[in-house]
């Protein structure tokens, strides 16, 4: 797919603040510039350790309103960074603000579920739990993460793992179609049948394409799961660790986890019997009965939890079951993927996050992948399957710049730890600093996004957190 777009700027201005003013007024007052009483608050990502200082934030309420601000950003020669949350607003920020326009699609969110044709359809900007919801109300559920508020959209063109991913894959796979802005401020669909290569680019390739203003995905035939979690105590931790490094890779396909060490502080938003502990916690699903869910516990629950509360719970639970901060929190994280754990890669796992352990790390997590998650997907786009065991992710809060420092730190060194079981590849929607977008894809589907890219947006005009570079970009071939 080709968009011709030679109207649009190839150099950048270098007046960004008065590039800017082109957009004042558009949208009904709803762009906000640097010194409007509102751009603050516009500007602040779901992660607010985050200090995105763009050169302008619009807050479209339709396609046609994204459109005008791309085709005015475009003409005043300034990029376009499309944003719903900012959950991964990090390796945005990182790239340098100054001449962008971040679009946040937050005010375009209807959901609707179809049951007729077995989908949903959203705007760009809509959440998970309102699509959770609707598919519930038909008695059916969808592909969602392990947080209620973040954005459909991001979560699904970077992937996506769920409760059921072991069992139906990654969330991406679910898409029927996704509509967009492009470069020259056309409103496009994307689907099997219709600007086919753009859509294998928007499935797993991120947001380098354009401003997504609707996605369509399907649901599924599930009312409830066998769900819940496992909690030790963070100095019983050892055994459990090396049981269910053991017992993940074989697990069957229905049962999808995760392991966390989890340290609360003392607040009064932590649950009482949490705060100011270190726990261990093991939490999932299973696509199947109360029988089969117990017989795939039974090893887990051997090492005697101190608490157990897997039982019969209703899809339209599970967005809740992973106990995510909601609204809005300062965090710093690394992340990787692993080959496989091993007992050795247990070994320095403890030594990093173990009772022992000085770490400023609120969560480090250890994702169980396998199963439909390593198979491609028959017709998927250019990420339908991940490789590798395991995922991790080390997170700690940030409300300083002190803290930012001394988490950034220790979540780099539990990546170093297990680097000789990693695999080189990485998780794009784990990774929240800079990342080299290319580690992400197999080299072959890279040079095709590359090339999907290059043509979709020939003068780059889109920035995205995660970014597809364009061939020749800079005077040279891309690698």
């Amino acid at each position: 797919m080709t968009i011709e777009s030679d109207q649009l700027p190839t150099t950048r201005p270098t007046d960004t603040i008065a590039a800017g003013h082109a957009l004042r007024g558009l949208l009904g007052g709803r762009v906000h510039l640097p010194g409007d009483p509102q751009y603050d608050a516009a500007r602040l990502p779901w992660n607010v350790a985050v200090d995105q200082r763009p050169a302008a934030v619009a807050l479209p309420r339709s396609a046609s309103e994204v459109a005008t601000v791309v085709r005015v950003a475009a003409e005043a020669g300034l990029r376009v960074a499309p944003q719903s949350t900012g959950h991964n607003a990090r390796p945005l920020a990182e790239q340098g603000l100054d001449d962008v326009v971040i679009v946040r699609t937050s005010e375009m969110n209807t959901v609707v579920a179809d049951p007729a044709r077995g989908v949903v359809r959203v705007e760009g900007g809509a959440t998970w739990e309102p699509a959770v919801l609707a598919a519930a109300a038909h008695g059916k559920a969808v592909l969602h993460g392990s947080s209620p508020d973040v954005g459909i959209a991001g979560y699904s063109l970077g992937g996506g793992i769920g409760w059921y991913a072991r069992k139906l894959g990654l969330a991406t796979n679910s898409l029927t179609a996704v509509e967009l802005v492009v470069a020259d401020g056309t409103l496009v669909r994307a689907d099997a049948t219709r600007n086919a290569e753009l859509f294998w680019a928007l499935r797993g390739g991120g947001g380098s394409f354009g401003v997504v203003t609707a996605l369509e995905f399907r649901m599924y035939d599930i009312q409830d799961a066998y769900a819940g979690f496992l909690l030790w105590d963070l100095a019983d931790v050892e055994p459990v660790l090396r049981t269910w490094a053991a017992w993940a890779p074989g697990a069957p396909e229905e049962i999808t986890t995760a392991f966390r060490a989890l340290r609360f502080p003392p607040i009064p938003e932590v649950p009482p019997f949490l705060a100011g502990r270190a726990v261990a916690m093991i939490d999932g699903a299973v696509l199947g009965s109360d029988e089969r869910g117990a017989e795939l516990l039974a090893p887990l629950r051997a090492l005697g939890p101190e608490l157990d509360t897997f039982g019969r719970m209703p899809a339209k639970a599970l967005d809740r079951l992973h106990l995510d901060p909601e609204g809005g929190a300062p965090a710093v994280s690394g992340s990787s993927m692993l080959a496989e754990l091993p007992d050795a890669a247990v070994d320095a796992w403890l030594e990093q996050a173990g009772p022992d352990a000085t770490t400023s790390l609120n969560i480090v997590e250890l994702r169980q992948l396998g199963g439909a998650l390593a198979r491609p997907h028959e017709g998927g786009g250019v990420l339908s399957y991940l490789d590798g065991g395991f995922a991790t992710l080390n997170l700690a809060m940030a409300p300083t710049p002190e803290t930012a420092e001394q988490g950034e730190k220790d979540a780099a060194q539990v990546t170093e730890a297990l680097a000789p079981y990693a695999n080189g590849r990485q998780y794009l929607n784990f990774a929240e600093s800079l990342t080299d977008a290319s580690t992400g894809y197999r080299p072959d589907a890279w040079r095709q996004l590359v090339g999907i890219r290059s043509a979709v947006d020939p003068h780059g005009l889109f920035l995205a957190n995660h970014r597809v570079p364009r061939l020749f970009e800079d005077g040279g071939p891309t690698a």
